[in-house]
């Protein structure tokens, strides 16, 4: 199967970089070229999906895609998704989709351990645009019979993704008592999860994906200052959380999410390369 990377950042590289060791043929679309361009071996398509007009011929048919590009800011629908999904003509339909959602979805679940059936419940509009592109990907891949497979991703870490401008800054914390569970992954596990859920994952499956080790906000910020041996960030209170944060990190700090991700490790049979924090953080300082 030939693979289509829509979106080549981060972990659309890493995803690249795999794939092409491994034999694959690999096109990557992207806004910029800049990380793909070092990638050898591999085709490079660039265009925007926010400008129709400037988007390339892709190579869909019967492909496989892992679809990365994040939603556009503003609103509660994913343009970029309508924009690709109509960039497909009739007979170039890929045989498989994985989308990379993100477990913001389920919104605020307390102290209740989220696993896949769990029904989505957005409180914000980046959350809503995840959501759409979800329904989006459901509703074309049914029409076309595509396979879909929905990746909801928590929080991601790894080399170059590490907060140390929170941390320089003294940026404060939500005091331990009142913040929310939350649950991360190392990008080059979720790179090797990408590849697995095209391989093995079957039409409709969702999978939550993290390395199932529930924690808080605070203790992944007070492990990374301990491993640079630095003092740990202040913590303040709700009152003076809403002054000093803004909105998008309120919510990190407040929404709670425990994630259960045994069907992503169990159905696709995952091993973790950094199944910990402190494995994963002492790889990428």
């Amino acid at each position: 199967m030939n693979l289509l990377i829509a979106g080549c950042g981060d972990i659309g590289s890493k995803v690249a970089k795999i794939a092409v060791q491994r034999g694959m043929a690999v096109t990557a679309f992207a806004r910029s070229g800049e990380r793909a361009a070092a990638l050898q071996e591999i085709s490079l398509l660039t265009g925007s999906l926010d400008d129709q007009e400037s988007l390339p011929a892709m190579p869909t048919k019967n492909a496989g895609i892992i679809y990365l590009i994040p939603p556009p800011g503003g609103g509660i629908r994913d343009t970029r998704v309508s924009a690709f999904l109509q960039n497909i003509k009739a007979g170039d339909e890929p045989a498989s989709i994985v989308y990379i959602s993100t477990t913001s979805v389920y919104g605020d679940c307390g102290d209740d351990l989220v696993d896949e059936t769990r029904p989505v419940n957005p409180a914000n509009h980046t959350a809503r645009r995840r959501c759409d592109a979800e329904e989006q990907f459901r509703s074309w891949c049914s029409a076309h019979r595509t396979r879909l497979i929905i990746l909801r991703v928590s929080g991601i870490y790894g080399p170059g993704r590490i907060p140390l401008h929170r941390i320089q800054n003294r940026e404060p914390l939500l005091d331990a008592t009142l913040s929310g569970y939350t649950n991360r992954i190392h990008s080059e596990d979720l790179a090797e999860i990408c590849l697995k859920a095209l391989a093995c994952g079957e039409d409709g499956d969702i999978f939550n994906v993290s390395d199932n080790q529930i924690s808080k906000m605070n203790d992944y910020f007070n492990l990374i200052t301990d491993m640079l041996g630095i003092e740990r960030l202040p913590q303040v209170g709700l009152d003076e959380a809403r002054k000093v944060m803004t909105p998008l990190m309120f919510g990190y700090m407040t929404e709670s999410r425990r994630i259960d991700s045994r069907k992503m490790l169990n159905k696709l049979g995952i091993e973790l390369k950094y199944p910990t924090l402190q494995e994963g953080l002492k790889a990428s300082l």
